[in-house]
């Protein structure tokens, strides 16, 4: 069955956005993408890339749950005064979630994936559009 995108929030500012957060969040916080809630009136057009008929199964972020991703949704909301970013599994139709290197480096090589960020390393496939090889190039690059 189509679950809706995960949109991703920092969570002290998932209220401007989402609405009946306060009753759940009491009890379980928002960690695991396990909760669906309504989008606030007038905030679907500002985040209509994860809004899925007024709606979201929103994750929240704590800065001491994962500091690096909670500053790229910070970064990514002073570029453009939304700290919303979309979270989906990261895996191929039929496939598993990937759960190790190994893992990650076959779904990207196999996908449409042009970048991806792996424990301080990233990796990138060729932009060379001619190449002969059948599987992608790619590069690491320790950030």
């Amino acid at each position: 069955p189509f679950r809706p995108f995960a949109p991703v929030v920092l969570e002290e500012r998932a209220p401007e956005f989402w609405e009946d957060l306060d009753d759940y969040k009491k009890t379980y916080p928002y960690r695991y993408m396990l909760a669906v809630c309504r989008t606030k009136p007038g905030q679907g057009e500002k985040i209509q890339a994860v809004d899925h008929e007024g709606s979201g199964r929103i994750q929240t972020v704590r800065r001491e749950w994962n500091p690096l991703y909670y500053r790229a949704i910070e970064l990514f909301g002073e570029a453009t005064g939304v700290p919303v970013l979309l979270n989906t599994s990261f895996n191929l139709r039929g496939e598993p979630i990937v759960t190790t290197p190994t893992n990650a480096l076959n779904t990207f090589t196999q996908s449409d994936i042009d970048t991806l960020y792996m424990d301080g390393f990233i990796v990138r496939k060729s932009q060379n559009k001619n190449s002969t090889i059948k599987k992608p190039e790619i590069t690491f690059a320790k950030d």
